[in-house]
């Protein structure tokens, strides 16, 4: 806290800084209600462009727009005061030019308050990096699989197997010098995601990747279980709240449909009822 006993919130030299400490927690949320609950445990809170999967039922992220990123990066902000504020660059935002991504980069800081923003791809958005964090805007790098490029890749493949693992070293490689504060390792085996860690100097974000990463990402619905047929191998669930909510869902249906709901204690008499008097205790 500040000497005015304000929170201080994380920035991202606090995150560069974090290397090779305590793990960096990170979780993605799209609501005012779930950044406010993130907000006190989480280091680091992603917009992520899953929204669009998450929350709008889009078969992808590519039909994700900026406008999307914009209204649900002000509502996370809304709920923070400690955690580092990121927001995703969504597909078609950045890829052109650097000065496209700028512009584009710019806004997003400037209308939902973020403090960086995260972009994917490695050494072909080097330059892009660098023209971003030369001009006041942290960037977040995403290296591995990246989802923007999932048509390319043919589907959610593990990435950097074999002969490909030197590829995604040399993304890696490539974000941490072109001055990104961090950079997301996506879906590539344990060892490889563990050599990075060890061989570039910004920290690692694993999802899907190693325990030796410098932190960890989930998206949040996966996490808790919203989902109940969608389970990934690199997702740990820490509840089933889309079991509690489909029993929740039922048992009021049922209560409406037999007259059970609402009941006396939620209804509203012609008169009300008189308060109790307060008597000395």
């Amino acid at each position: 806290m500040s000497a005015a006993g304000e929170i201080r919130a994380l920035t991202p030299p606090d995150i560069l800084a974090r290397k090779g400490g305590t793990p960096l927690v990170c979780l993605t949320a799209y609501t005012t209600p779930m950044a406010r609950m993130m907000d006190r445990h989480c280091d680091v809170i992603l917009v992520g462009d899953s929204v669009g999967m998450v929350l709008h039922g889009l078969p992808s992220t590519l039909g994700v727009t900026l406008d999307m990123m914009i209204m649900h990066g002000k509502a996370v902000r809304r709920g923070i005061e400690r955690a580092l504020m990121v927001v995703d660059m969504p597909f078609g935002s950045y890829e052109e030019s650097p000065e496209q991504a700028f512009r584009n980069a710019a806004r997003l800081v400037a209308e939902t308050g973020c403090a960086a923003v995260k972009l994917e791809g490695g050494e072909s958005m080097a330059a892009t990096i660098r023209f971003l964090v030369a001009r006041g805007i942290p960037v977040m790098a995403h290296v591995g699989l990246t989802p923007q490029a999932v048509n390319a890749f043919g589907g959610y493949k593990v990435q950097g197997r074999g002969a490909d693992a030197e590829r995604i070293l040399r993304d890696a490689a490539a974000t941490a010098e072109a001055g990104a504060f961090s950079v997301v390792l996506e879906k590539v085996p344990d060892a490889l995601a563990a050599e990075i860690t060890r061989k570039i100097q910004i920290p690692t974000i694993g999802i899907g990747a190693s325990a030796a990463c410098d932190g960890q990402v989930l998206v949040v619905d996966d996490m808790l279980g919203m989902f109940t047929s969608f389970r990934p191998k690199f997702v740990k669930r820490y509840a089933e709240l889309g079991d509690a909510a489909d029993a929740a869902i039922a048992a009021y249906a049922g209560d409406v449909r037999d007259r059970r709901f609402p009941a006396a204690e939620h209804l509203f008499g012609d008169q009300p009822k008189p308060r109790a008097s307060g008597g000395s205790r």
